[in-house]
């Protein structure tokens, strides 16, 4: 088999320091903000030329948390209740021949920072703080939106929860991060084979350990505390 070598221009930073609660998808909490920064032999300027002519980047990525030696040519879809198996191909599973993500971002600015250099922040990011990137693209509506493409066993998001944050634990967090937390939390970010609901979840987020429960269809925040 030939190898190739590719490595990485940039890292994500993000409010997801573990992989719980990051969304399983890019795109569909656009409140989460998030940045691009680029190693130093890719902070040239030039390079970034045109680019904020574009709402929306395509980010191509390493699932750096699961990478493995070898790979199954089926897994079990977590859409599917984790009792189905579908091809790996057939899915987005990060457990992959070559472990590669591709997100849509929403492009929100681009900003020279006098250490960082050229510094790109996006929204609806589904990626782990620390994420290395390997290319980015500019989304082109004409050639990538598809209004006619089939779904196959994923035809739309899933359900959403009732998500309840008491004020008191609302005082506990930056204010500025509560949409975004409420929009991770709506989409469920549990298992989708677990369903207990004297269960007490943990998810850190934003420097901050949150904890909930769910009970059918409504979610609580039980607390919150600073890492």
């Amino acid at each position: 088999m030939d190898n190739y070598e590719i490595k990485a221009i940039a890292h994500m930073q993000s409010d997801f320091s573990t992989k719980f609660g990051i969304p399983r998808q890019s795109g569909i909490v656009e409140e989460l903000q998030s940045r691009i920064v680029f190693e130093p032999e890719y902070r040239n300027i030039e390079a970034f030329r045109g680019i904020e002519d574009f709402s929306h980047i395509w980010v191509i990525w390493q699932f750096s948390e699961n990478l493995r030696q070898s790979y199954s040519p089926t897994v079990r879809p977590p859409r599917l209740g984790g009792n189905e198996r579908k091809g790996v191909f057939a899915t987005r599973s990060p457990f992959r021949p070559n472990a590669l993500g591709l997100s849509c971002l929403k492009l929100t600015a681009l900003k020279k920072d006098p250490e960082l250099g050229p510094v790109l922040y996006v929204a609806g990011a589904d990626l782990m703080d620390g994420t290395p990137i390997f290319d980015i693209k500019p989304y082109i509506p004409y050639a990538d939106c598809h209004t006619d493409a089939k779904s196959g066993f994923a035809p739309d998001g899933g359900k959403t929860l009732n998500v309840l944050i008491p004020e008191e634990i609302k005082k506990k967090l930056p204010q500025d991060k509560i949409p975004a937390l409420t929009g991770v939390l709506e989409n469920d970010p549990r298992p989708r084979y677990q369903d207990d609901p004297e269960r007490v979840y943990k998810m850190e987020f934003a420097g901050y350990e949150v904890r909930f429960s769910v009970n059918g269809e409504a979610l609580e925040v039980n607390d919150a505390f600073k890492l």
